[in-house]
């Protein structure tokens, strides 16, 4: 191990997170210096046969994968990409969050999953509000898959109004992933989304999606 050796480990949702940081987070990191391992979250453990994996229904699956992995001291830092949308109702922060902007929400549930973790390797990090939320941020992008269909106007018009991708909301049939399924029933969550967000590229994320930028700057700051 050299000493510039920098280990991060993203524990993700699902396969859809799993496609974007193969295709675009993963080469960001490592050309900033990280050596990248990933994981998506495991689900069940059978005693025979293989785990399921994806989603998470409640605080305590999550924190066990989390804790399991912190055994590993080769982790200098491990990070999570979980959508807040959906977030366990359970997770740490999530009950008594403040009412305050969305930014102040999220961010109120991040520290509050470190302080129950209590490792300083432990960097969360929750999509405000989905994933697709970057898909928002793509409009033009996801516009050129469904051309002629009016999709990335009625994007647009979405982000305009609420004032930024990320703050496009989080109700039950108004959040990003709903919105994507009713505009366009031909989209694919796990093949779509992913391309779009991969065309638009991290710069264009981060100039528009402000959570996003801060988790990247922090991650930064941690190679120090």
């Amino acid at each position: 191990m050299t000493p510039d050796y920098r280990h991060l480990h993203l524990l993700l949702e699902g396969q859809t997170e799993e496609t974007v940081v193969n295709n675009v987070l993963e080469p960001y990191l490592q050309d900033r210096g990280w050596t990248i391992t990933k994981s998506i979250v495991t689900t069940k453990r059978p005693a025979t046969g293989p785990a399921s994996q994806g989603g998470v229904s409640n605080w305590a699956k999550l924190e066990r994968e989390i804790r399991l992995l912190l055994r590993n001291s080769d982790i200098h830092t491990l990070t999570i990409l979980f959508d807040y949308y959906g977030f366990p109702a359970d997770g740490p922060g999530m009950r008594n969050r403040p009412s305050a902007s969305p930014y102040e929400r999220v961010e109120h549930v991040e520290k509050s999953l470190a302080t129950a973790i209590s490792d300083t390797r432990f960097v969360p990090h929750l999509v405000l509000h989905e994933l697709e939320t970057w898909v928002f941020a793509a409009a033009e992008q996801i516009g050129w898959l469904f051309s002629g269909t009016g999709l990335a106007e009625r994007l647009q018009k979405d982000v305009h109004g609420a004032g930024g991708p990320e703050l496009v909301n989080d109700g039950i049939d108004t959040s990003p992933s709903k919105r994507l399924a009713r505009y366009c029933k031909g989209y694919s969550k796990t093949n779509d989304g992913p391309l779009a967000i991969a065309d638009l590229g991290i710069d264009g994320l981060r100039s528009q999606c402000p959570h996003l930028d801060s988790w990247l700057t922090h991650l930064d700051t941690r190679l120090n």
